[in-house]
């Protein structure tokens, strides 16, 4: 009797714990962010959110991922291999058309918006020695354009078009990541490097204190002919040492994406907490200084996660 009573307790007991881990389970959620390379800004600013999530989004196990960044985020998004990703407007838009000389070889019709966040500045540097001052300079000179069929590759192909120029007026055209690009600079094999990220690059920052630098102007010309998403820029004097005076340059707003299948909940605090998190945010890099609430849902070229849509209803934007 006892033996059997004793069964029965335990039987509970395992059917109770194994309920409860069910639950456990149910309730934990992974978050993966993909951001970029690891001397852009991407990286620093998605390990900043995958540490704001772990600690406030309840449940939630998260992990940071360095990628090629905006193209391939994209497209691991697509596939749910990620549930956030930081992308650069222009490639979220033909990530939505389906462009394949973008990168995207269909329609990636499950992405959704998160939010729009800081400005990507083209930032092209060169070395002073070089002599390129202006973007016709680059002709017959050496320049990183940043990885393939990267978000930043994208901006330097529009860019070129947009000045009537191409990759064929280069004496060489390499497809390399920020940190990579600068070493080959700083051993002079290289004569320039295109960046498309927020100011303070620590890899351009990290060139200035090796070699004088001459950051190169994109003419308000080039900037009328590209057209929206792009918009005309400043990179302001002081930016980099060595940088005296301020320089024009065109800029491209950056995009916090998810895709369909993350549960409203899940985008719903991502949003939150993106935003009600902001110091922190800065405090990785000060490109997040000039993410606010207020342009949010300023160009998302895709639609909204129902998550993202219940929050800024609550802040009285829709």
């Amino acid at each position: 009797m006892k033996i059997t009573k004793i069964a029965r307790m335990l039987a509970g007991a395992l059917a109770l714990s194994t309920a409860l881990a069910a639950n456990s389970a149910r309730a934990e959620e992974f978050i993966n962010v993909l951001t970029g390379g690891t001397s852009g800004v991407y990286y620093p600013l998605g390990a900043a959110l995958s540490k704001i999530y772990g600690e406030k989004i309840e449940g939630a196990r998260t992990q940071v991922q360095a990628t090629k960044a905006s193209v391939e985020n994209l497209n691991l998004l697509q596939q749910g291999k990620g549930e956030i990703g930081f992308a650069l407007g222009d490639s979220v838009k033909l990530a939505w058309e389906g462009n394949a000389d973008a990168g995207f070889k269909a329609p990636l019709d499950k992405l959704r918006g998160i939010a729009a966040i800081y400005p990507n500045y083209i930032q092209i540097v060169a070395a002073k020695e070089s002599g390129i001052t202006n973007l016709a300079d680059l002709k017959g000179k050496s320049l990183s354009v940043g990885a393939a069929k990267s978000g930043t590759e994208l901006n330097a192909r529009a860019i070129f078009a947009a000045a009537g120029m191409g990759y064929g007026d280069l004496s060489k055209t390499e497809y390399l990541p920020f940190a990579e690009s600068v070493e080959l600079m700083k051993n002079r094999q290289l004569d320039a490097t295109l960046q498309s990220a927020g100011l303070g690059v620590s890899a351009i920052k990290d060139l200035a204190t090796s070699v004088e630098i001459q950051m190169v102007a994109v003419p308000a010309e080039v900037v009328t002919k590209l057209g929206a998403p792009y918009v005309a820029a400043t990179i302001p004097a002081g930016t980099y040492q060595g940088q005296d005076a301020d320089v024009p340059t065109v800029a491209v707003v950056n995009f916090l994406i998810t895709h369909s299948e993350v549960s409203d909940e899940t985008a719903y605090q991502m949003t939150k907490q993106l935003f009600e998190n902001l110091p922190e945010m800065e405090a990785a890099h000060k490109a997040a200084a000039q993410i606010k609430l207020e342009n949010a849902l300023t160009g998302m070229p895709v639609p909204l996660h129902p998550g993202a849509e219940r929050y800024y209803k609550e802040k009285g934007m829709l």
